[in-house]
């Protein structure tokens, strides 16, 4: 068993993948087809921006036909989706210089890694480009896509060579992975450069800034989890009330005090 850095931490995951042979590996797997990359870039922005707000991009890494954009994300985020979807566009949008050509000249994989999970409980899902007629047959016109990955669900049901790739992540959660049971090399190497020993202090300081971000994230989420039950606690008992129902009985219908009962037939 190797004591490794949880991958979980941005500053893990991007020192980790910002490794060119790690990150095409990791990216040709995912996308399905050969790339060349010899450099990644880490908090990679487009200057002027797209639109109204700056994505900035955790990995970026291009060759001559292809823009892959890998983020990781740990905190679970009501907007994940449309948030990663933003990036994609933008970094398509900022391709096209000109109304002449609208066809950007790189294809576009943005892939997106949600190492708590997700409430749709997914391994893999792709929103894909493609347009397809009403059969579901694509016609083979735009490649870009974005993949979601979950390595919280991976199971034997889930395709190789994506399969290894999520274990690996997953594994590392814990902060110990049993090297014994992955194949590849690239993954040896992946767990190798995460090795808790080879953390410098500066990447220490991070990952301890990044827990407690996180654990501030979770109470806010949690306290707008609570306000928002009150809040639809007090709309039953108004909407009770209204119906004349006995403050006694609106009061064990809610589980409101009784002093907020007062409260609202005040109000």
């Amino acid at each position: 068993m190797k004591k490794v850095a949880s991958l979980k931490y941005g500053v893990v995951f991007k020192k980790a993948f910002c490794d060119p042979e790690i990150f095409t590996a990791f990216a040709q797997a995912m996308i399905g087809r050969p790339i060349s990359i010899d450099h990644v870039e880490t908090e990679k922005e487009f200057d002027p921006p797209i639109g109204h707000v700056k994505p900035r991009f955790d990995l970026f890494a291009e060759d001559s036909e292809h823009r892959l954009i890998v983020d990781i994300q740990h905190a679970r985020l009501n907007d994940h989706y449309d948030r990663f979807l933003y990036y994609h566009c933008a970094a398509l949008l900022e391709q096209v210089a000109s109304s002449k050509n609208y066809r950007p000249p790189l294809t576009v994989y943005t892939v997106v890694v949600l190492t708590s999970g997700d409430r749709h409980q997914r391994d893999i899902a792709v929103v894909d480009f493609d347009p397809h007629d009403l059969a579901g047959k694509p016609l083979q016109e735009v490649s870009h896509k974005v993949i979601y990955l979950c390595p919280k669900y991976v199971s034997e049901a889930t395709p190789e060579p994506y399969r290894e790739w999520l274990r690996a992540i997953d594994d590392t959660l814990d902060e110990e992975v049993d090297e014994s049971l992955y194949a590849q090399g690239v993954i040896q190497k992946l767990f190798e450069s995460i090795r808790r020993d080879h953390l410098s202090p500066e990447e220490r300081a991070r990952m301890i800034e990044e827990y407690h971000q996180e654990e501030l994230q979770q109470t806010k989420f949690e306290e707008g989890v609570k306000e928002g039950e009150k809040e639809a606690k007090r709309l039953i008992a108004k909407n009770l009330m209204r119906e004349g129902v006995a403050l006694e009985l609106v009061a064990e219908a809610t589980g409101l005090s009784a002093e907020e009962i007062a409260r609202l037939e005040k109000g």
